[in-house]
């Protein structure tokens, strides 16, 4: 077994990278539900947060260029690994914290789970201006009961003019 990996309570916007040193098949099968979880020792893992990939699919981004231009991670916190990050092979596994759905977690990865690195993802900065508009505000919701009252008096008045015309259409016919 390889080193505990603590996942503190709360932890938002970390992605930590692992090497897979395993045949492409293992690799593949680890994307099926509860077999990521029970190599990582846990009971559950949201694998929509989860990137399991071959690292020759990257081509000439490499992973380095994966995560900063995917994933956004500052180039200058990936400086001081990138030549690591450019050497591996094979397969990667990458965990976001959402993964984890804010529990505190530890996971005793099996030996072909090899921590690589963990990095934070950069917070939003963005700001926004209050919306003052009319249409803005909360309006009023109709209960279901009246909801379907007036869908019923709409339909019943189209209801009423299509008939109308298919009447006159009629009459102008007949005449």
């Amino acid at each position: 077994m390889a080193d505990v990996v603590h996942i503190p309570a709360g932890e938002r916007g970390h992605i930590r990278v692992f090497r897979l040193d395993m045949r492409p098949e293992q690799a593949r099968f680890l994307r099926e539900p509860g077999a990521l979880a029970q190599v990582l020792g846990i009971d559950g893992i949201d694998l929509g947060h989860v990137e399991i990939f071959p690292l020759g699919d990257l081509e000439d981004l490499g992973l380095a260029g994966y995560l900063t231009e995917g994933c956004g991670i500052p180039a200058e916190d990936i400086a001081a690994d990138r030549e690591t990050l450019d050497a591996l092979e094979g397969h990667v596994l990458l965990l976001r914290s959402r993964a984890f759905q804010g529990a505190e977690t530890r996971l005793t990865p099996a030996e072909q789970i090899i921590p690589v690195a963990t990095y934070a993802e950069p917070d939003p900065k963005w700001s926004a201006q209050k919306v003052t508009s009319e249409s803005a505000r909360p309006q009023p919701r109709l209960s279901p009961r009246e909801s379907r009252r007036k869908s019923r008096r709409i339909g019943g008045t189209i209801t009423m003019v299509v008939l109308a015309l298919i009447f006159y259409g009629l009459f102008r016919l007949v005449t």
